[in-house]
C-alpha cells in the first residue's frame, strides 16, 4: 500500500518515463493526459500493477535526449475508450533528477532517479506573501487574449496560492525551455517571479516592445 503522505524513502528507484514535449506537471498540481499509442499504453498498464502508480514527466530536448529534471505523477484517474485509449489524470508529486536508463524489455523508456534534491515537493502547500493577485491576473490575461485564449478566472480568483501560480504556470502557452524554468523553480514565489518575467518578456515580443494588447 503506497502512503498517502509518502516520503522520499518510500519512492521507487526507477520509474517509467514519458516524454511528452509542451507538457508540464508540478507538484500537488494534476495534468490530463490522452493516450493512444502502443507503447504508452503498455506504460499504463504496467504501472497500474504497482502500488505506487508514478509515471515520470519530462520534457524532450531532441532526439533521445531528454531534460535532466521531470517530475513524477500518481496515476489518480483512468477511463479507457471503446477503441483502447486511455483518458488518464496525473496528481503530481514530487520532482527528480534523471539517472541511467534501465535497459530491459519494455516498449516504453524507464530511468533510475534520483529524489533527494526535492523533499519540500512532498510537504504541504506553498505560500507565496509577495503575490500580487491583481496584478498577475491582469498580466496573464493580456498574455492570453492576445493568442485567443481565455482561463476560468472566477474559479480561480479564490484559488490558494499554489493552485494560483502553478494552474497559471501549466495554462500558459510557453516555450519548453521555459517551462522548464517554471518547473525548475526552487520554491512557489520564485516560480511565480520566472512566470511574470517570462510572461513580460513575450508580451514585448523579446526586444522590449510590447506587440500584445
Amino acid at each position: 500500500m503506497f502512503p498517502l503522505r509518502p516520503s522520499l524513502a518510500d519512492l521507487p528507484g526507477t520509474i517509467p518515463v514519458f516524454p511528452l514535449p509542451g507538457a508540464l506537471l508540478l507538484p500537488r498540481a494534476r495534468l490530463p493526459l490522452h493516450i493512444f499509442e502502443p507503447r504508452y499504453l503498455a506504460m499504463i498498464d504496467d504501472c497500474l500493477k504497482h502500488p505506487h502508480r508514478l509515471i515520470g514527466m519530462v520534457c524532450p530536448l531532441g532526439e533521445d535526449r531528454l531534460s535532466s529534471i521531470g517530475c513524477a505523477g500518481r496515476l489518480v484517474q483512468l477511463a479507457e475508450t471503446e477503441d483502447r485509449r486511455y483518458m488518464i489524470t496525473l496528481s503530481g508529486l514530487v520532482r527528480f533528477r534523471l539517472g541511467g536508463e534501465v535497459e530491459g524489455f519494455t516498449p516504453y523508456r524507464r530511468f533510475n532517479v534520483d529524489w533527494s534534491s526535492f523533499g519540500r515537493d512532498l510537504g504541504g502547500q506553498e505560500e507565496d506573501p509577495g503575490l500580487d493577485r491583481p496584478s498577475l491576473f491582469s498580466l496573464v490575461s493580456r498574455y492570453l487574449a492576445g493568442r485567443d485564449l481565455a482561463a476560468d478566472w472566477k474559479g480561480l480568483e479564490a484559488a490558494p496560492d499554489e493552485v494560483l501560480i502553478n494552474a497559471l504556470s501549466m495554462l500558459v502557452p510557453l516555450s519548453p525551455e521555459d517551462r522548464q524554468a517554471l518547473l525548475e523553480s526552487p520554491d512557489l514565489a520564485t516560480r511565480r517571479e520566472t512566470l511574470v518575467t517570462l510572461v513580460e518578456f513575450a508580451l514585448r515580443g523579446g526586444n522590449g516592445d510590447e506587440v500584445l494588447q
